[in-house]
């Protein structure tokens, strides 16, 4: 039996994050009941979580978080489309949607202006996330998972894709020299999908050892300090992606990257004007690329986890029960001692 009220993880305003009980609605057609076994904690429901806000997205009400997640689908869609009961799944959190009519490449979806995610804020009523032990999802989020693939490296399918996405625009890597700026999680999912992808040299930069660690234990041949510009600079990339989502970050990107080479902006710099050196990729020809979530990338993880050509592992360093989510959030917010920290639902 599917309960009508389970625990969620419910982000109530700057400082306020609780574990409490959440009506589970009864499904829509179209929808299937997930019964969620990991979430990974992503740098938006921590900022939701610290500041009532993910950059212009502001808490207006009480919001279920939570956008990473796999699990196994308890109850079918009642129209007959999507997995069968007991079927392992992860989900892909967007919906497109056309939003105010902006014009957007029909082929990126990604990028339409009405595009909501799973646990957002951006608009009002809220997209309620799937921190829950039970969340009505529609099937057409839902991918199923190979059974070789292990529940706990799924958790990680979400943002390898953004990972994914990220190398994509940075084009063909084979045999090239690549510098990945920032070795939290999705830097090092990076520096995994890169070696995945055949990256001929891969160099990781980070402020603290621990996350650099993380780099090279799937695929960084070697590391720098985030501080040590010289090192940085001498780097002489191919191609430079920059995930610390800093403005200093993105400097060094733009100085660690060769005349005529390519940096891809994946990390959320701050609003409003950043002081970076656009002298510098101007005159060195430097393509500057953005990259935000992905599209249909997350297919590609999956058959690359089933297979064992992406290793991922490494990049989850802790596990918290759903009772101490909170602990959890606190471990993930210390970047100097974690890397992606799951939260288990069931």
């Amino acid at each position: 039996m599917i309960p009508e009220t389970v625990l969620g993880v419910v982000a109530h305003g700057a400082g306020d994050l609780r574990v409490e009980p959440v009506d589970l609605a009864a499904p829509g057609s179209g929808e299937a009941v997930v019964e969620v076994a990991y979430g990974g904690v992503c740098g938006s429901d921590l900022h939701y979580w610290q500041h009532g806000a993910a950059g212009e997205s502001i808490l207006k009400a009480p919001m279920l978080l939570g956008h990473e997640v796999v699990g196994r689908v308890a109850q079918a869609a009642a129209d007959g489309a999507g997995p069968a009961v007991g079927t392992a799944v992860a989900v892909h959190p967007a919906t497109p949607g056309p939003g105010d009519g902006s014009r957007y490449p029909e082929d990126r979806p990604n990028l339409s202006p009405g595009c909501t995610y799973l646990g957002s804020a951006a608009r009002f009523p809220h997209t309620e996330g799937a921190f829950a032990r039970y969340v009505n999802l529609p099937t057409r989020m839902l991918r199923v998972l190979p059974a070789e693939l292990p529940m706990r490296r799924a958790a990680l399918v979400e943002p390898a894709a953004v990972a994914w996405h990220a190398v994509s625009r940075a084009g063909d890597v084979r045999g090239k020299r690549v510098l990945v700026i920032g070795s939290g999680p999705i830097g090092a999912l990076i520096t995994a999908v890169l070696k995945a992808h055949g990256a001929g040299e891969i160099i990781t930069t980070d402020m603290h050892e621990q996350p650099l660690s993380t780099a090279r234990a799937v695929g960084a041949d070697r590391s720098i300090i985030a501080t040590d510009a010289e090192a940085i600079a001498a780097v002489d990339a191919d191609v430079a992606l920059e995930s610390s989502g800093n403005p200093r970050g993105l400097a060094s990107a733009i100085g660690g990257t060769t005349r005529g080479g390519r940096v891809v902006m994946v990390g959320l710099q701050p609003d409003g004007n950043q002081p970076v050196p656009i002298a510098t990729a101007i005159t060195r020809e430097i393509d500057l690329v953005g990259s935000f979530r992905f599209d249909d990338e997350i297919d590609d993880v999956i058959r690359a986890l089933g297979d064992g050509t992406l290793h991922i592992d490494p990049v989850i360093t802790h596990e918290f029960a759903l009772d101490d989510a909170l602990a959890a959030f606190e471990t993930a917010l210390d970047s100097t001692a974690s890397g992606k920290v799951l939260v288990t639902f069931s």
